[in-house]
């Protein structure tokens, strides 16, 4: 195990933390390619379920003996490691972290930072305080459409943003159809489902978000406990306004997860991203007004690189434990996401809108690490 701050040269010596469910595609194929390139180096895997093993062993080629059912027994055996995944449900996070910073290692975790945002605001503060790094992996930044239309936002040809509209519906009102667990929650939809959308239209915006308003229900053939459709309305520091609709009880589902529409309005165009088509709509002084403009868009082609979402996060954290910039997800600057959804939350709750930035530092002033 490397010093904290050290520049490492090698392979980063990884310990998976959760091998089913999406811990599975963790072992198969968000870490192959770093693991083909000798960036990273299993070390070791943990699973409270043995029969997800499996996974580890054959994706990532790990002997059963190097498989175990308790984070604390993986970390003490192994302290070549350098960093630990985290992909466990949101309640443990907290408890994962506090055994990775106690066995010096580096963290990469799934989204949520925690299941709260006090316990979010904890680990960040226990990260800090240990010089440790911390990400958080949010896929859908980094995922090769909304990368592609952030890029284009941020071109001068467009000129300043005004407002983005976004939207996400399913048709999952069905018990079990979004998985059992969720059906089970309150505010299944703003807190297992809004965190990836408001993260990314936030990030697109270009600042933090400053109120926010959410109102949310259930309607009577929706076989949830808590409210499974959204409206929501942000507001960001630099002025940018962001709509946002989101339903999992709809008659048909219009932008499944990953085929989102995100309409982007700016001074010179209007941008529009609709099932991984993104094509551009640019002002025209001519015909009349009343008219719809611009008739033949431009159909914009996405955005290349090798790898795209979780692995090329995994790519991103690997610079960062190199001696590079801290990637834009790291924990402290996650901590926006986790407010924002908390703060649509308490919206939802309360009817009124909420101050996001003010949520978050009554958090930070609560915060208690006896």
């Amino acid at each position: 195990m490397r010093a904290r701050g050290q520049k490492h040269t090698m392979a980063h010596g990884v310990i998976q933390v959760g091998t089913g469910g999406q811990g599975e595609n963790w072992c198969r194929t968000f870490l192959e390619p770093h693991v083909a390139a000798g960036r990273v180096e299993p070390v070791a895997a943990v699973d409270v379920d043995e029969d997800a093993h499996e996974n580890a062993v054959d994706g990532l080629g790990l002997p059963p003996e190097r498989c175990y059912t308790d984070v604390e027994g993986a970390f003490a055996a192994h302290p070549e490691a350098d960093f630990c995944t985290v992909v466990v449900p949101p309640w443990i996070h907290e408890d994962v972290v506090d055994a990775a910073l106690e066995h010096g290692l580096d963290i990469l975790s799934e989204k949520p930072i925690a299941d709260t945002l006090e316990a979010s605001v904890r680990i960040a503060e226990k990260v800090e305080r240990a010089g440790a790094k911390m990400g958080v992996t949010m896929s859908h930044r980094f995922d090769r459409d909304k990368t592609t239309l952030r890029r284009e936002i941020r071109a001068s040809r467009n000129g300043p943003l005004d407002y983005l509209v976004g939207r996400f519906t399913c048709d999952l009102r069905e018990y079990g159809e979004w998985g059992a667990f969720r059906h089970d929650m309150d505010d299944p939809l703003l807190v297992d489902g809004a965190v990836h959308q408001l993260d990314f239209l936030a990030d697109m915006a270009g600042e933090t978000c400053e109120t926010v308003y959410a109102d949310t229900w259930k309607p009577e053939w929706a076989e949830y406990d808590g409210d499974c459709q959204a409206l929501v309305q942000m507001r960001m520091r630099n002025g940018v306004r962001i709509s946002w609709e989101g339903a999992k009880a709809n008659a048909v589902g219009l932008n499944n997860w990953g085929q989102d529409y995100v309409r982007a309005e700016c001074r010179d165009a209007t941008l529009v991203l609709d099932d991984r088509e993104l094509a551009r709509h640019a002002h025209q002084e001519e015909p009349a007004r009343w008219g719809r403009g611009d008739d033949d868009p431009e159909e914009l082609a996405l955005a290349e690189r090798e790898h795209w979402s979780n692995t090329w996060l995994v790519g991103q954290f690997c610079e960062w434990l190199d001696g590079g910039e801290p990637m834009a997800t790291n924990v402290r600057a996650n901590l926006q996401s986790v407010a924002l959804v908390a703060a649509a939350v308490e919206s939802s709750e309360t009817g009124e809108p909420v101050r996001v930035q003010e949520r978050l530092r009554e958090a930070e002033a609560d915060v208690d690490l006896k």
